[in-house]
């Protein structure tokens, strides 16, 4: 049973295409059907341009400086993107969409991104969105973690801020004087 279309994969999706962007209408088609997407229309380079402006939208959500500011930011992209919602059984049975019917890739990801980035921040929290905290490292991650305590965006990039971590530790003086034997 698929209960929520809009969910954990869409963020981490969108999360995708917002660390490395398609260069191509193609390479953007390529990729949806690897997220397992439905292309009921042809992907057309207004499609990428669309999906450009909806990831640097989105983009401002994951950056936003507060719980205030991201739901302002997401409630714009809904106003934007949103119809009622429908049901459909174009593919896998019966689900809903939250967009019109036949609409061009670009749209469609434009309402997957802003409703399933809606129900993400409201069912797992607001502060579920983020940017790696490892020096250097600028990518976006999608916190679906159990425990909401994600701060990288990946195990190597944790590990190399524990290691950077620890060797500052240990390259500075400590702050006891040596211990003296008698």
């Amino acid at each position: 049973m698929h209960l929520n279309p809009y969910g954990a994969d869409v963020v981490n999706f969108a999360a995708e295409l917002a660390n490395r962007p398609p260069a191509s209408a193609g390479e953007l088609a390529d990729r949806c059907r690897a997220a397992g997407l439905v292309l009921e229309r042809p992907v057309e380079p207004s499609d990428l341009d669309q999906t450009l402006a909806v990831i640097d939208a989105w983009t401002n959500v994951v950056d936003a400086a507060d719980e205030r500011a991201k739901a302002e930011l997401v409630n714009e992209m809904l106003a934007r993107s949103a119809a009622y919602p429908r049901l459909t059984d174009h593919a896998h049975g019966w689900h809903l969409h939250y967009r019109d019917d036949l609409q061009p890739l670009g749209a469609v990801l434009f309402a997957l991104i802003s409703v399933g980035t809606a129900m993400h921040l409201v069912s797992r929290g607001m502060d579920r969105l983020g940017r790696c905290a490892a020096a250097g490292c600028e990518t976006i991650f999608a916190d679906t973690s159990r425990t909401a305590r994600q701060r990288y965006c990946s195990q190597p990039c944790a590990n190399r801020d524990a290691v950077r971590r620890h060797r500052a530790r240990r390259s500075t003086p400590s702050a006891r004087p040596p211990s003296s034997r008698r």
